[in-house]
């Protein structure tokens, strides 16, 4: 078989799959081009609906794909006014009509209400867990349960091309309003847009849905690094998967990395502390060579390994 390899494949994720089905069209093109078996992960789950930037890790990188749960991700989706459904977006069976449909002018006016941090409460039809059971199962069994809001960060919040992103019809009042609105939105883990979504509506005494949702960043990750599904299987079919990796590195351009010796870095791969070493406080990217080695953290007792990685004796491809 073929090199192992190590490090992201940013897929444009289309409507319709799930996360788990994108990394099986992963694996499968790898088996195609004749690559080695290595471990592949997601860095981020996309509802079926979504589309947009999903992070896949493979082998030494899934050791990494954690941290893109916790990363900022950016979104550009529209809401619908007018009709509430279950699910928050298409998906789901409308549950509350409204004849209110807002001005843009009255929507401007609350979008700084959902700028900074704010509490929401996630959609029944979501993957958290009330006493150990997913959300949307107990909702698909027709379960009633109460969701604990949660703080979340919203750190810009904008109209996507008002002009032509918004459809409009006649409100109740005869004041011409919005049908829907795109808005961009850039927002800390654990922000749902659905929530969003439906908080905006309420806020403006109208109901709304999710009618489309991109993800357009995930962590350091952008669409314009990401291929499509089609692109992959095409890669897969020339054994060139490794032309649209991304190192390793490439999920920790926020860390600050630095050189270690090959004595150093044998110690890191052992697990021990490195001491006397003047790094900051904090996270940091320790390298031999070029190589990554481990991701590290500076306390107060010297150096320890938080992730170790095993680059000595297989490929990196970048």
């Amino acid at each position: 078989m073929g090199s192992c390899v190590n490090g992201w494949l940013v897929i444009d994720k289309p409507l319709g799959p799930g996360s788990t089905q994108i990394v099986s069209a992963v694996k499968r093109a790898l088996r195609s081009g004749g690559y080695a078996k290595v471990k592949v992960g997601h860095g981020g789950t996309l509802d079926p609906l979504a589309t947009g930037v999903l992070p896949i890790a493979l082998g030494e990188a899934t050791k990494l794909a954690g941290r893109m749960l916790d990363a900022d991700k950016a979104y550009d989706f529209t809401i619908a006014f007018g009709a509430a459904t279950d699910t928050i977006d298409l998906e789901g069976k409308v549950v509350a009509t409204s004849d209110v449909r807002p001005s843009l002018a009255e929507l401007l006016a609350v979008l700084p209400r959902f700028t900074g941090p704010i509490e929401q409460v996630p959609p029944a039809y979501s993957a958290i867990k009330i006493d150990g059971e997913r959300a949307y199962d107990r909702a698909r069994a027709g379960e009633t349960f109460e969701i604990q809001t949660r703080g979340v960060t919203v750190y810009a919040l904008e109209v996507v091309a008002p002009a032509k992103a918004a459809s409009t019809s006649l409100g109740m009042d005869g004041v011409e309003g919005l049908s829907e609105i795109t808005l961009t939105a850039r927002v800390s883990k654990g922000t749902y847009i659905r929530s969003l979504a439906r908080d905006i509506a309420e806020a403006l005494e109208t109901v709304g849905h999710v009618t489309m949702l991109r993800r357009t960043k995930a962590g350091p990750f952008v669409l314009r690094q990401a291929i499509s599904l089609d692109k992959l299987a095409d890669l897969g079919q020339d054994r060139g998967v490794h032309h649209a990796l991304l190192p390793l590195t490439a999920g920790l351009d926020d860390i600050p990395a630095f050189s270690v010796t090959p004595d150093q870095a044998g110690a890191l791969r052992q697990g021990r502390k490195l001491i006397g070493i003047a790094v900051p406080p904090g996270l940091h990217l320790a390298l031999d060579a070029g190589t990554p080695v481990a991701l590290v953290e500076q306390g107060e007792s010297g150096i320890r390994v938080v992730r170790g990685f095993n680059l000595v004796d297989v490929e990196d491809i970048a």
